[in-house]
């Protein structure tokens, strides 16, 4: 009875009274310890100094759970008193324990007090405890007048690994710390791309891969030319196969380019230097010799393809393939700036011809969007639309009420592969994934138009006019667009051919 009296008193708190039982929580990281072992503790423990309140104001629940959070920390002391639980102790050694587990909390309670106070010289700092880390300007230049507001410490989540580091000058920039991050994952990709480049073999599946998720500038020619076919797995047989490629391109310049003026060809030339004017870049495709470069190319195509010929979006295609390989021989990052007269001649060869290969790999998968009446893109336009409507009938119900026809506005997405609607920046990161992807200028292609138009679903709602709406479609707002939004748009169109491809429509009457 008398032990039952202690135990009241023990329990008997001056609060007032909450709803409710209160009954102990254990969790698995304290387990319970013995009752009359922890009486005893609690008696014979002396009381830790308090601090004295500088002002006087009622105090916060946080200010409450901000003082007393770390005492719940995981440390060398809580694995002493767990193992106090688990095994039975004499009563000296743990009497020992909870005063020094008492003893340190107050001894840190108090250094972290001084550090918020303001004062000339820097607070010392615990080597071995990571716990809390201030930036210099919380601890070194904080002003008494500054509220509370403006220093912020590093919570705890973000505590480094391997050895604390203040940030000098003030609180850390988050777009510094990302972009530093960013430029790490860059580094790291760079050398993944390097060690599997500089292999006697390529192992192009692996390089598949790994481009899907986009390839690094400094490599991305390289690349493309052994993603497109043009260029051996074989190391070795690399340079002979470039010299005869290069030398063979030329040859058929030297055969077929003085007919551009013959009547028969008359036609296509003067097409070609029609619709040349209209590319973009416009900076970099109206220089001279860039102009000659890609009437060259497109004309000595169409010779060597009677079944095609020249058709309009054909020329959009050579843009990428010569601002990637061109780009290697330039030092400006603004392709809009940069002065192709200053590239060697012998250099501005190559880049012609492995231009011209490239894309001659890429049309032959999709040579039947060119022939006559272009089958390949009427069919495709037509699985557009069947595949949207699967995908979201809203949006397709209500370009049909508005008598919007999808070959008024994707017959232009199949025709220049998006070109015309995403900058170039944005279609080169595509291309990456469209090299990697099987089949991806033709087949990946449509769902990644298909999640192209749902992208725009409420703007697409919003609009109530037939002529707004063809508008909007044929005008869309990427010009802001970067590799981040390529992205998401890659990973829903990936996600859409696996749901949908093959796939048989079970509604369909």
């Amino acid at each position: 009875m008398a032990s039952d009296g202690a135990r009241k008193q023990f329990w008997k708190r001056s609060t007032s009274k909450v709803p409710g039982s209160i009954q102990h929580v254990y969790g698995a990281q304290h387990p319970p310890f013995d009752p009359l072992l922890h009486g005893t503790l609690l008696k014979a423990t002396p009381k830790a100094p308090t601090t004295p309140v500088k002002a006087k104001r009622g105090s916060t629940f946080q200010e409450f759970e901000s003082n007393t959070s770390d005492a719940w920390d995981a440390g060398e002391d809580d694995d002493e008193l767990l193992a106090m639980a688990a095994e039975s102790l004499n009563s000296a050694v743990v009497m020992e324990t909870a005063r020094r587990v008492l003893r340190d909390h107050s001894q840190r309670q108090e250094r972290h007090q001084r550090q918020d106070e303001p004062s000339a010289q820097p607070p010392p700092v615990s080597g071995g405890d990571l716990r809390l880390v201030k930036s210099v300007s919380e601890s070194h230049t904080a002003c008494p007048a500054e509220s509370a507001s403006n220093t912020v410490p590093l919570q705890r989540s973000q505590s480094l690994p391997h050895s604390a580091t203040v940030a000098l000058g003030g609180t850390s920039d988050p777009s510094t710390l990302s972009s530093s991050a960013l430029s790490e994952r860059e580094a790291s990709r760079l050398d993944k791309f390097k060690q599997l480049l500089a292999g006697p073999n390529t192992d192009l599946e692996e390089l598949r891969k790994l481009s899907w998720s986009g390839i690094p500038k400094p490599v991305r020619p390289i690349t493309w030319k052994l993603l497109s076919g043009y260029l051996p797995a074989n190391v070795d047989r690399r340079p002979a196969t470039l010299q005869r490629k290069q030398k063979e391109y030329f040859a058929f310049i030297e055969h077929y380019y003085d007919s551009r003026n013959d009547e028969v060809h008359q036609d296509t030339y003067r097409q070609i230097h029609i619709d040349i004017p209209r590319m973009t870049p416009e900076a970099l495709i109206l220089q001279p010799k860039v102009t000659e470069i890609f009437e060259r190319i497109l004309f000595i195509w169409a010779i060597r393809h009677p079944a095609s010929g020249y058709v309009q979006g054909i020329n959009d295609l050579v843009t990428p393939f010569f601002v990637v390989f061109i780009c290697e021989h330039i030092e400006d990052d603004d392709v809009d700036a940069a002065d192709v007269s200053r590239v060697p001649a012998e250099v501005l060869c190559n880049v012609e011809a492995d231009t011209y290969w490239c894309m001659s790999k890429l049309l032959d998968g999709i040579q039947d969007n060119y022939t006559f009446a272009q089958p390949g893109i009427q069919m495709k336009v037509k699985m557009l639309e069947e595949l949207v409507s699967r995908i979201d009938e809203q949006v397709h119900r209500h370009l049909d009420q508005h008598e919007v026809r999808y070959l008024q506005f994707a017959f232009r997405w199949m025709n220049n592969l998006l070109m015309r609607e995403v900058p170039l920046r944005c279609t080169i990161r595509l291309w990456d994934t469209y090299q990697s992807e099987p089949e991806g200028f033709s087949h990946f292609h449509l769902y990644v138009c298909a999640a192209f138009l749902v992208r725009w679903r409420k703007e697409i709602l919003e609009e109530r006019d037939f002529q707004e709406l063809l508008l909007f479609l044929q005008n869309l707002p990427t010009a802001h667009w970067g590799d981040g939004d390529i992205s998401l748009l890659l990973a829903e169109a990936y996600r859409l051919k696996f749901a949908f491809a093959d796939a048989p429509n079970h509604y369909k009457k």
